[in-house]
């Protein structure tokens, strides 16, 4: 623990008195219950392992939605519930298959990309590298790619890995999290988001309109990793032909073949349906009461959807399993916490923290959207869309607690740049640092369900965790299975998940608010926008 986290914790046992004595008791209860009879890893099973891989609006994500219904009202959790919010199109892929025919037979490793419509049966054609990343690309392969299978990536060379895959935390790498992360506003970057989004359907159309039957991109890790995200969920903007992701090594011996003889052949399959019976997504919400229905509430989450190649474990099945874990043991101990107790189960976080976004609409926020805006426009400008106006619920939000980096041990907690939540967020921490979960940081961190709670001026917060082997190889992988999740670490962090929310429920006081942000100016008001970007 550094100094610093001492002289914080010390003048915080000099004016709680019996309440430090009573988070003590509350603690000591739940360590017991999570470490001596966790559920977690069993509960992990049966998610991942039982139903598996979680697409936003698939059906397996339904099957996940019933089991989770069913196991937090098996708990005794109140006001268990779906909250829909609007999503797009389902899809759904049975089975795929990938391989060279020409010049020899050779199974190969790939996947379909998400969202893109299935091949109707088996396609055969020679291919034809055609790397693409820019508009001004396809000008090029014009006439030259009908009755193709077309590879949009330059093919590289083979990325031998340069560090361990599998990392813990230093006390270094934590303590450069301890650093204030300066603002930076830059009204350009709506401009860049859109036209990354067109690009994409600007190659699919050519690809169409050339003739070419699908196309083909290289897997972005080596090792046989596949991931196949996509992001053509929304009605109305599917593309025309098959996409795939094929592993770096096959994908690299095809390029090889075509620079250096006839083209091979080869032959893709996908059985993939699009399913417009309903456009809704889920948010899975459960509940502890409080006894003092003033006093708001406190709230932990993670996001149940995952992407295909793998079951979704370490993103973020994990998560879902340790927030699951918290509410079964709180639950089980008979806790009457001051404030109610929320716990959320995020969808589309994939797509775009869509799930907690819409929550934040339903009950936190409105967000002024100009006369006129299309959807597009208006999902990416949503952080750039000013004034904010409270709505009943916002103030009832007292802390949001968030798991989204595998199933590492809880390190700590980044206090996102709010420097008057570090005595309380390490006051209700104190109890488990002998568990090893003791900083609390300056910096942010991005990417999950917490993003726009902050962004509009919310205690949402989330986790340090031990990085295992989550970046490296296992996010968004092939891989992504139970295998690579923690029993202990999961142990701890619903420990501490559990501790954290009581503690926060339970105290007389509150994280101190930044005010309701307003339109900033650009960081840099003489930067040019590139062309090239």
């Amino acid at each position: 623990m550094r100094r610093s986290h001492l002289f914080l914790l010390s003048g915080a046992a000099l004016v709680l008195g019996t309440g430090a004595h009573a988070q003590s008791a509350d603690s000591a209860r739940i360590i017991d219950e999570g470490m001596n009879r966790s559920q977690v890893m069993l509960t992990a099973s049966q998610l991942m392992d039982g139903i598996g891989s979680r697409l936003t609006n698939s059906r397996n994500l339904d099957r996940a939605e019933e089991w989770a219904l069913a196991k937090l009202r098996s708990y005794g959790l109140a006001n268990v519930r779906r909250e829909p919010f609007e999503f797009g199109r389902g899809w759904n892929m049975t089975s795929s298959k990938a391989r060279m025919v020409e010049p020899r037979v050779i199974e190969m490793t790939a996947i379909p990309v998400a969202w893109t419509p299935g091949t109707a049966g088996t396609l055969r054609a020679p291919i034809v590298v055609a790397p693409i990343s820019k508009v001004e690309h396809l000008a090029a392969w014009r006439g030259k790619l009908s009755g193709k299978i077309v590879l949009l990536t330059m093919p590289g060379v083979s990325d031998e890995p340069k560090e361990a895959a599998f990392k813990r935390l230093s006390d270094k790498d934590i303590g450069d999290e301890d650093n204030y992360n300066l603002p930076t506003y830059d009204p350009e970057t709506l401009d860049r988001r859109l036209k990354r989004f067109q690009f994409a359907k600007q190659v699919d159309a050519f690809l169409k309109a050339e003739g070419a039957l699908a196309w083909v991109r290289k897997s972005y890790r080596d090792g046989k990793l596949l991931h196949g995200e996509g992001y053509s969920y929304l009605p109305n903007h599917s593309p025309a032909l098959p996409g795939f992701e094929l592993a770096a090594e096959d994908y690299r011996r095809l390029a090889r073949l075509a620079k250096t003889g006839p083209a091979p052949v080869i032959e893709l399959m996908s059985d993939a349906q699009f399913d417009d019976s309903d456009h809704l997504a889920n948010n899975i919400i459960a509940e502890i009461p409080g006894t003092d229905p003033r006093a708001g509430y406190v709230m932990a989450g993670a996001h149940f959807d995952s992407w295909i190649a793998g079951d979704g474990a370490a993103d973020n099945g994990a998560g879902s399993a340790v927030v699951i874990e918290a509410a079964r043991i709180l639950r089980t101990l008979g806790v009457r916490p001051k404030r109610t107790i929320r716990f959320a189960l995020w969808e589309g976080e994939e797509q775009g923290l869509l799930g907690s976004r819409a929550y934040i609409e339903q009950h936190l926020v409105n967000r002024a959207t100009p006369p006129g805006m299309d959807g597009i426009t208006a999902y990416f400008s949503w952080l750039n869309r000013f004034p904010l106006s409270k709505k009943p619920g916002y103030d009832q939000l007292k802390a949001y607690f968030n798991m989204d980096n595998g199933s590492g041990k809880f390190r700590g907690i980044y206090a996102e740049g709010n420097a008057a939540a570090v005595p309380l967020l390490s006051e209700w921490m104190a109890p488990f640092n002998s568990l090893g979960a003791q900083a609390v940081v300056a910096g942010k961190t991005g990417g999950t369900d917490h993003v726009f709670m902050q962004a509009v001026g919310l205690q949402g917060y989330q986790f340090i965790q031990d990085p295992l082997d989550y970046e490296s190889r296992v996010h968004h992988s092939s891989i992504d299975t139970l295998d690579h999740l923690r029993a202990d670490d999961m142990r701890q962090a619903a420990v501490v998940m559990a501790g954290m929310l009581l503690a926060a429920a339970n105290s007389d006081r509150e994280i101190p608010r930044p005010p309701l942000p307003t339109q900033p100016l650009p960081t840099d008001p003489f930067a040019y926008v590139d062309p090239d970007e």
